[in-house]
């Protein structure tokens, strides 16, 4: 009888310890609740039963849990900066003309009008043009309708990456043999003096001088502002970057009485450099034309 052993990568995930587990998870789906139902579930034998697993949980997700999972993504056309998996994704986008790309970004305003969150999809293999007239035929959708439909793009997205997780020759991570660093943070919009809830966060880390960011999860902020639940930085990290996505905030809360609603700096990057077993507390000061970061306690 022949025994069949799991590819290389998810080898090496069935072997990582739960903390590095979760992050690679979190890289995958930005959902703590998708990225702890697998977890739970290993080790896996095959690809397809780490596939099926992530199908299940996904069914499973909430309305609050799929509204973090569509946190960690970015807008169609403006992919993640430094993240090589989020440029893959969108290549279709690349090549589009500059009035294709005009027309992408309306549509994606009028959705997140409409919706709450980015136009999701899973944007691997389709065109510019396929994604500009599903943007089009899927505002017409109902909210719930639309709840499901961006569901089922999750679950295509999370495919394709649990796939290349458990095939890659490469460490998806390394598991890590010391303290790692924690970031948490907050956001206080000053032109209207209370917290920004529902600012999607995307925490990224890389070592050394290196040019290549990895996504370590994302989140969204509380109605206190607060994005509490980051997972920890893998070993090794030397710094540590959030991309705060404010813009469909900005473009859809009520302005006070001495600011106007739209974004001059639709997205805000904060870089910072770490050490190992240390705590990062980041609060972002925004207002429509400007902000201030700021290391807090």
């Amino acid at each position: 009888m022949t025994s069949t052993s799991p590819p290389p990568g998810l080898a090496r995930f069935n072997a990582l310890e739960e903390p590095a587990a979760l992050a690679v998870l979190l890289q995958t789906c930005a959902s703590a609740a998708w990225a702890r139902r697998l977890l739970a579930a290993r080790p896996y034998a095959t690809t397809g039963a780490l596939c099926a697993a992530g199908d299940a949980a996904m069914a499973e997700l909430t309305a609050e849990d799929l509204a973090e999972a569509m946190a960690g993504h970015p807008p169609i056309g403006r992919p993640t900066p430094g993240d090589p998996a989020s440029a893959r994704e969108q290549r279709g986008m690349a090549g589009a003309s500059e009035e294709l790309k005009a027309e992408m970004l309306e549509l994606n305003l009028a959705y997140q009008e409409k919706f709450g969150h980015v136009f999701l999809i899973c944007a691997t293999g389709r065109t510019a043009e396929q994604m500009r007239d599903a943007a089009r035929e899927r505002l017409g959708n109902a909210p719930e309708r639309e709840r499901e439909v961006v569901r089922t793009e999750l679950g295509r997205i999370n495919r394709i990456r649990l796939a290349r997780l458990a095939e890659e020759d490469a460490p998806a991570m390394t598991d890590p043999t010391g303290t790692t660093a924690s970031v948490s943070t907050h956001i206080l919009d000053t032109s209207v003096g209370r917290p920004a809830e529902g600012v999607g966060v995307r925490l990224s880390a890389r070592s050394g001088r290196s040019a290549d960011w990895r996504p370590a999860g994302g989140s969204a902020t509380d109605a206190d502002g607060r994005c509490k639940d980051l997972p920890a930085l893998p070993a090794g990290t030397t710094h540590a970057r959030l991309d705060f996505a404010v813009e469909p905030y900005l473009e859809q809360r009520e302005p006070g009485p001495d600011s106007t609603a739209g974004a001059f700096f639709p997205e805000v990057a904060v870089t910072f450099a770490v050490e190992a077993g240390e705590h990062y507390h980041v609060p972002l000061l925004l207002n429509p034309f400007g902000y201030s970061v700021y290391r807090g306690s």
